[in-house]
């Protein structure tokens, strides 16, 4: 009996042992298995943030109206008074004599129905009849008796005037010394060349007429 005994204790303890190794050897195999799932969903967070993160477009840095302003150059474009700059002015020889011309020889008019300051040719007429704008002044070497000045045109463009008489070449001149347009009657009034002589104030015209 006492052998037997024994024997089924031996029995029982080694089949304790063996239950008991297996049931530890799962315990580390169980906490293997999560750790290695956790690393898993760790991994692919990142790999998603990281795909979120290249395919979003780049961002604009805003630009506010005042940054704008500053960075805009400043309009360098003359106003038309300025952009007119000088005219020069000169004596040519003509069939009538010596009349005024501009710096290219041009003989120079003026205009019958001009009041004052006030230019009458505008439009079509200033077309045939183009206002000598600038702020005049004699070419070198030469003496004019008039007074020069100008007045102010329609938008700012100063225009040269002699004696107060606003001035202005004829598109039928095609060459220095021409006058083809003296004591015409265009546009509502006579047109004369200014001739330069004994008077400043003399007109040339094929009635005698001046201003």
């Amino acid at each position: 009996m006492d052998t037997m005994a024994t024997e089924t204790v031996r029995t029982s303890n080694v089949a304790g042992s063996r239950h008991t190794g297996r049931r530890g050897a799962g315990l580390p195999r169980r906490a293997m298995v999560m750790t290695a799932t956790i690393a898993g969903v760790a991994v692919t967070g990142l790999l998603l943030a990281a795909c979120g993160s290249s395919s979003s477009p780049p961002s604009t840095p805003s630009t506010t109206p005042a940054a704008a302003a500053a960075s805009t150059p400043p309009s360098t474009a003359a106003s038309p008074a300025v952009a007119a700059g000088t005219v020069t002015l000169k004596t040519e020889s003509t069939s009538l004599g010596i009349v005024l011309a501009d710096g290219a020889g041009m003989t120079v008019y003026w205009f019958a129905a001009d009041k004052g300051d006030t230019s009458a040719c505008t439009g079509a007429c200033a077309a045939a009849w183009p206002p000598v704008t600038g702020m005049p002044q004699a070419a070198a070497g030469v003496s004019l008796p008039g007074k020069l000045g100008t007045i102010t045109r329609a938008g700012g463009v100063k225009q040269a005037t002699y004696n107060g008489h606003p001035l202005y070449t004829f598109a039928a001149d095609t060459a220095p010394g021409q006058v083809n347009g003296n004591d015409v009657d265009g546009f509502g009034a006579y047109w004369y060349a200014i001739t330069i002589g004994a008077s400043d104030t003399s007109t040339t015209s094929s009635g005698g007429s001046g201003w």
